[in-house]
């Protein structure tokens, strides 16, 4: 009879502490972004990279472009990029927002049109202000997926520089712009990954379809636009954004 006994009571001991530690027991957490996806927030991304123009060269001698650490990309033009991202994610798998993105160091080459018998360099650069839209069908942990489209304007500058010896403002600057607007359209994919639930780190790659006017701007003595019809661009850019929930 205390053998039984003892036994129940041990038995009734267990049944407590396993209640017990079950009422003590945290919830079972979310994953890592369900609570910071479902509220409404604002996002702001700086970005850097490279921007190719695979079919579209600075000059005909000068292909490939120049990019840091890679150098030529291609038979075309490519150079570094920079660009600034505001969004807006207003539902857990949608994002709205703008963007500008340029370049501040155009390829460039030491003739190109013009007079052959001046001393000149001549670079290209760019910039694009417009909108973008973002669905993320895939999430996992810390890390998103996400495609997209966006569209804007484009502003392509031809800068030619004379080399020569100073002269009086008077007389001219050794320095000429020629620019050239279209608009751009394009798709767009990426993946993000939250550091932290502020700090966001992330990768883009875009495709473009750039439509100039087939006509070319041109100078008195012959610089003019390298860039006219339609273009196709390319564009990986590596971010760093900071996120505000509201």
């Amino acid at each position: 009879m205390d053998v039984k006994c003892t036994f129940l009571a041990l038995g009734a001991a267990a049944l407590l502490t396993t209640n017990a530690a079950a009422e003590e027991a945290p919830p079972a957490q979310p994953l890592a972004l369900d609570h910071l996806v479902e509220r409404s927030h604002t996002i702001a991304e700086i970005e850097a990279g490279i921007i190719a123009l695979p079919n579209a060269p600075i000059a005909p001698g000068e292909r490939g472009g120049d990019t840091p650490i890679v150098g030529k990309i291609g038979r075309g033009d490519a150079t570094l990029q920079t660009g600034l991202h505001l969004l807006y994610r207003f539902r857990r798998d949608y994002v709205v927002g703008a963007g500008i993105i340029f370049s501040p160091f155009g390829t460039s080459d030491t003739q190109y049109g013009g007079l052959s018998s001046l001393s000149r360099t001549h670079s290209r650069s760019y910039f694009f202000l417009g909108g973008e839209g973002r669905y993320v069908p895939l999430r996992y942990k810390s890390f998103e997926g996400w495609v997209g489209l966006s569209v804007g304007g484009i502003i392509i500058a031809d800068r030619f520089h004379t080399e020569a010896p100073p002269v009086p403002p008077i007389l001219g600057t050794p320095d000429v712009t020629v620019r050239t607007e279209g608009f751009a359209m394009g798709l767009q994919a990426g993946g993000t990954y939250y550091l932290s639930e502020n700090w966001i780190a992330g990768m883009n790659l875009r495709g473009y379809h750039w439509i100039l006017p087939e006509g070319r701007q041109c100078t008195a003595i012959g610089d003019c636009a390298t860039l006219s019809g339609s273009v196709e661009v390319f564009e990986i850019g590596l971010t760093i954004g900071y996120r505000l929930p509201l």
